[in-house]
């Protein structure tokens, strides 16, 4: 297993000229992945995340246009302009405890971000879409929206719900031209998983590669992190033509996690 960075051409051909996508958690990670990405196919990007000025960097470099939100505001998270054609769920946040000791207002904040957000953001997303007869909504849920695991109690349902979600918009806006899905990776190259490697050698007085070998690929079958651009291409994939027929789904992006 190689912790080296892998890099991976684009390989989808799709147009989205004249497309709008929202990408949220765009600062870094998938989401700045799929930002570019977007932006590469010809769409107009705007780029959503916590951190403002990481959201500009990836906003200059898309030509698009930055938002700093806190999606855990629900206020905030209604001053969004939803006018777009593609949107993309993609931030998300972890925290590990067991659930006898896990902090009743840190389970509300992440089901803040990767629950109540996506919604409130697709609920006024659709009507545009209807209009148009046209949209794409993308939800990069996890393994974990398919399997748990412990200490994640508020990560692995809110994941749960989100697929849920996707499933909902799928029926509803199949008549409208919208298709929903669900991305489902395990463990990609980001800052939070990196961080999340740091915590556990220094948790178990072990190497970060052992981590990564023997704690986090221990269930896949292929022993690789995954790389956002992966990631990214497939949610291209999501937005073109041939993938229209694709809806209420969940796509496994696994290294063979779930074949177990």
């Amino acid at each position: 297993m190689t912790a080296e960075p892998v890099a991976f051409p684009h390989v989808v051909q799709v147009d989205l000229t004249g497309r709008t996508a929202l990408v949220t958690g765009g600062g870094s990670g998938i989401g700045r992945a799929c930002a570019l990405r977007l932006a590469a196919a010809g769409a107009t990007v705007h780029v959503v995340d916590v951190n403002v000025e990481a959201a500009k960097e990836v906003a200059d470099e898309a030509g698009g246009r930055a938002e700093g939100v806190d999606l855990a505001d629900p206020e905030a998270v209604e001053r969004l302009d939803t006018d777009v054609d593609i949107v993309v769920n993609n931030a998300g946040l972890q925290h590990v405890a067991p659930v006898a000791e896990f902090p009743v207002e840190r389970f509300a904040h992440l089901h803040r971000v990767m629950v109540e957000a996506p919604f409130r953001i697709v609920r006024r997303a659709l009507p545009h879409m209807y209009a148009r007869g046209w949209g794409r909504v993308i939800t990069v849920s996890s393994v974990h929206g398919l399997r748990a695991s412990a200490y994640k109690s508020a990560y692995v349902s809110a994941k749960h719900a989100v697929e849920g979600l996707s499933k909902v918009i799928a029926l509803e806006g199949a008549a409208h031209g919208v298709t929903a899905n669900c991305v489902n990776p395990a463990y990609v190259r980001t800052p939070l998983v990196e961080s999340q490697i740091a915590e556990q050698a220094a948790r178990h007085g072990i190497g970060e590669d052992e981590v990564i070998d023997k704690i986090m690929l221990a269930r896949a079958a292929i022993k690789r992190l995954i790389e956002p651009e992966e990631v990214a291409e497939l949610i291209a994939y999501l937005c073109s033509p041939p993938a229209s027929f694709i809806t209420g789904s969940s796509i496994a992006l696994d290294g063979g996690w779930t074949a177990n």
